[in-house]
């Protein structure tokens, strides 16, 4: 009995995972993020590249005190929701190909609801609905592919590949080394013959040598597409570490002439270290310096560096959930809060008595101001402002009514907390959040419930099938 005992208390103590294990494992869900989730003895462990349903070997590679990380290095028992895959790369941005969309859809909920209930402690949490999206291949309308020295080479490559050049996607975690990518299903099919095209004429004119983010030399840093869903127009980017047109002749020349469809050529040129895909000046090739889009009856024009929202489909009923929360009777004054090219608040004007949005970057608010005049919209009008300490230092001008509705739109990390406890000092009738990040919308919400507002409705819009990005549109109200 004695042993018995002891073999029960032992059968009760936790596994042990250690770094540079191999375990069995069975994936239960999908983390935040798109990693696979597994529990041994509620010990949690992130699974790269596994999907709920799948029982695995995996390997442990990171063990920290909370959790664990891993990734599959064999399916012993494959998920009854796995598909097949169209992308032999879709671990680097659309880490979902392999598992269906319904699926997908049910396991994005899961991830919202969870965020409300765990960490923003509202138990009864449940969405109201959720738009899937009807494109699920070629709906991104921007892609930016970068330009390396530095290529990953996978295992599954043959011997003897050139790893001295590539044109693709960042290895997730390696700022300095980039997948050589021939074809991305997830951008118009346009786009991976410019992608091919410009791989050529840049193998074969080495001059035209990629950047290198640790030596600071080279020349190619970015190709950046920009897609008109609705319009048909396409612009190239091409993004150089120094001013010098005469030496991109070959790729300019090759893509004007094998790919007709391109009404807008740019080059941005970023001198900086700052590896991003934007320059202090820019250099006009072809066509305008903008492409045209069209979202609900609106035309707006897109600058290469513009913000605007990366699926045109999906964006527009993004919109539509917008207005609907708002309910809108004609009369209303409404705030737009991160408002960026004003997309949301010249949507809406037509249906308000006026409508003011709010952004930080100035050139955000040109093509905002451009794109009312385009669309002859008069009672929209945009503001420069840091919303960290905007209305808290009372620089609100006197003139400017208080809102009945406002919109907050903020970045992936959320409302600064000095703009999310004040918000409530506005005293709109209704707050709608629009979100991409739930873990920090709940963190917000949390704080508004605190001041009054209650969650009345939450609808999630999948804007970015096969991604584990998610978007939810969320109305509060007193």
């Amino acid at each position: 009995l004695y042993i018995a005992e002891k073999l029960k208390e032992k059968m009760r103590e936790p596994v042990t995972v250690k770094k540079g294990s191999e375990i069995e494992l069975k994936i239960e869900s999908l983390a935040f993020g798109g990693m696979g989730l597994a529990k041994l003895d509620d010990f949690v462990i992130f699974v790269k590249n596994g999907i709920p349903g799948q029982h695995v070997n995996a390997f442990i590679y990171k063990k920290k005190k909370g959790f664990a990380e891993a990734r599959v290095t064999k399916i012993i028992d494959e998920s009854p929701y796995a598909t097949e895959s169209k992308c032999s790369h879709h671990w680097i941005c659309s880490k979902l190909q392999g598992l269906s969309y319904d699926q997908q859809l049910k396991e994005k909920e899961k991830q919202v609801e969870d965020a409300f209930q765990r960490l923003g402690g509202f138990s009864d949490f449940k969405l109201n609905d959720i738009r899937g999206a009807e494109k699920l291949y070629n709906y991104r309308n921007k892609m930016e592919f970068t330009f390396s020295s530095r290529r990953w080479i996978l295992e599954s490559e043959a011997e003897g590949v050139d790893s001295s050049f590539a044109l693709g996607l960042h290895i997730p975690g390696r700022y300095d080394k980039i997948l050589d990518v021939d074809e991305c299903h997830i951008q118009p099919e346009l786009g991976n013959k410019i992608l091919s095209i410009a791989k050529d004429v840049c193998i074969n004119h080495r001059e035209l040598k990629p950047y290198d983010p640790k030596t600071n030399v080279g020349f190619l840093r970015y190709l950046m597409l920009r897609f008109g869903a609705k319009t048909g127009q396409l612009m190239v980017n091409i993004v150089t570490a120094y001013d010098d047109i005469n030496k991109l002749s070959p790729l300019i020349d090759t893509l004007l002439k094998e790919v007709p469809e391109i009404t807008s050529m740019v080059n941005n040129v970023n001198t900086r270290k700052a590896d991003v895909a934007y320059g202090e000046f820019e250099n006009l090739i072809f066509g305008n310096q903008y492409i045209e889009e069209k979202i609900g009856g609106l035309k707006f024009e897109i600058s290469a560096n513009s913000f605007f929202q990366t699926n045109s489909y999906q964006g527009e009923v993004l919109y539509e959930e917008v207005k609907k929360a708002a309910d809108l009777k004609g009369d209303e004054i409404v705030y737009d809060l991160y408002c960026g090219t004003g997309s949301i608040a010249l949507y809406l004007a037509n249906h308000v008595k006026e409508v003011y949005g709010f952004e930080v970057i100035r050139s955000s608010l040109e093509n905002a101001e451009k794109n009312s005049v385009i669309n002859k919209i008069d009672n929209a009008h945009f503001l420069k402002a840091n919303l960290d300490t905007f209305f808290k230092s009372g620089q609100l001008p006197r003139k400017v009514p208080k809102p009945d509705i406002v919109i907050v739109d903020p970045p992936r990390a959320g409302m600064h907390p000095d703009m999310s406890g004040y918000l409530h000092k506005l005293k709109a009738d209704k707050i709608i959040y629009v979100s991409c990040n739930p873990t920090t919308q709940a963190r917000d919400v949390q704080i508004l419930s605190e001041c009054g507002y209650k969650i009345k409705n939450t609808v999630m819009v999948d804007m970015f099938p096969h991604t584990p990005h998610i978007e939810t549109v969320m109305l509060l109200s007193k």
